[in-house]
C-alpha cells in the first residue's frame, strides 16, 4: 500500500544502528519528527479518497498510525513501537472491520519491513490499550485474533520489554475505570489516550481523574518526555475552538503532540471545577466535569475570542 510505502522510506531517512546494539534508554529521547499533515477528511464522507489508514514514520523504530476520519469521525491514532525483538501495537481503532479498516495488513507489512532491519522475517506482536473500555480505541483488534506470534494484553501493568525498549504502564484511570498511560523511553513519549489529548475529556471520576493527573506530572518530572501523544485530535488550531462531535471534515487541527506542561495546567482546571457541574476550556483541551460534551456557555476571558465560532458552542 502506498501509505505503508511512504512512511517506510520516512523512516529509512533516520540513521539506523542495529537493532540489537541500540541504546532503547538514552539519556535524552531518541529524534523524530512528524514530518506531515494529518489528513483532514471531506465535507462528504462518502467521496473521500485518502488512504483508510494514515501512517507515519516518528523514527525508524516508531510508527503512527490514524484511522480516516471519513471511516470513523473520531480519526483515532495507534501506535507501533519496536524494539530489538518484538513490537507493540498501542490500541487498534475504532472499528473492526478490515475491509473498511485495514489495521492488520498494514502492520504486519510494517512488521516485516521492522523484522527486515532486524534480520528476521517479521517481529512477534504485543496488543494493549489505554483502555478496554473505549469503543473508539479497541475495536480492531478483533483483526488480530488467532493471529500467529501475537499476545493480546487485557490489563498491562509493571513494563513491557520489547527487547531493550521498555515501555512503562502507568495506571491513570479518571475518563476510563481501567485507563493506562504507556510510557516510552527512548522516545520520550506519554501515550495517554483519553486521558489528555487536544479534545473534549469527559471526566467520569473526578477523584481519580486528580490522582491520575499528579501521578503523571510526577512521573513526567522523573523520566525524560518530550511529547504527550493522545488518541485523538478534536481541537481546532484556533485556541479553544473544537469541532462538532461527528464531524468527517477537519481541515484546520490542531497538533496531534502536547508539551509535558500541559499535564500541570489540566490538574489546575480540573482542581477549579471539582466538585462542580461544569466544564473549562483552554486553549488545548476541554474538561467536561459533571456535563456531558455537548453543554455550552460564556467563552473564558483569559482566551482571545476566536474569529468564527462555526463549530464551536
Amino acid at each position: 500500500m502506498r501509505f505503508t510505502r511512504r512512511a517506510l522510506l520516512a523512516a529509512a531517512a533516520f540513521p539506523h544502528a542495529s537493532a540489537a546494539a541500540k541504546d532503547y534508554a538514552p539519556a535524552t529521547p531518541a529524534p523524530g519528527a512528524i514530518r506531515y499533515k494529518w489528513n483532514h477528511g471531506s465535507i462528504c464522507a462518502a467521496t473521500n479518497r485518502d488512504p483508510r489508514i494514515q501512517v507515519i514514520a516518528y523514527n525508524e523504530d516508531t510508527i503512527i498510525l490514524r484511522e480516516n476520519i471519513a471511516v470513523h469521525w473520531e480519526a483515532p491514532f495507534t501506535y507501533l513501537l519496536a524494539g530489538a525483538d518484538r513490537a507493540l501495537l498501542i490500541d487498534t481503532g475504532a472499528t473492526p472491520e478490515e475491509k473498511y479498516y485495514p489495521l492488520r495488513p498494514v502492520v504486519d507489512g510494517l512488521l516485516r519491513r521492522l523484522g527486515s532491519l532486524r534480520g528476521k522475517p517479521t517481529l512477534p506482536l504485543t496488543i494493549v490499550h489505554t483502555s478496554a473500555e473505549d469503543v473508539a480505541q479497541n475495536q480492531g483488534v478483533t483483526q488480530f485474533k488467532n493471529r500467529p506470534e501475537t499476545t493480546i494484553l487485557t490489563a498491562p501493568q509493571g513494563s513491557i520489554d520489547l527487547g531493550g525498549r521498555l515501555i512503562t504502564v502507568v495506571p491513570t484511570p479518571g475518563t476510563h475505570k481501567d485507563g493506562v498511560t504507556f510510557y516510552d523511553r527512548y522516545a520520550g513519549h506519554l501515550f495517554t489516550g483519553d486521558l489528555l489529548f487536544p479534545g473534549r475529556i469527559l471526566i467520569s471520576n473526578e477523584a481519580d481523574y486528580l490522582a491520575s493527573l499528579a501521578r503523571l506530572e510526577a512521573f513526567a518530572t522523573a523520566h525524560p518526555t518530550r511529547w504527550l501523544l493522545g488518541g485523538h485530535i478534536e481541537m481546532s488550531a484556533v485556541p479553544g475552538v473544537q469541532y462538532s462531535t461527528r464531524t468527517n471534515f477537519k481541515p484546520n487541527e490542531h497538533v496531534l503532540q502536547l508539551e509535558p506542561e500541559t499535564i500541570g495546567e489540566a490538574l489546575l482546571h480540573a482542581r477549579r471545577i471539582q466538585g462542580k457541574a461544569t466544564y473549562s476550556i483552554r486553549s488545548e483541551f476541554i474538561l467536561f466535569n459533571r456535563v456531558g460534551p455537548d453543554e455550552r456557555g460564556d467563552w473564558p476571558a483569559d482566551l482571545p475570542t476566536p474569529p468564527v465560532t462555526i463549530n464551536l458552542r
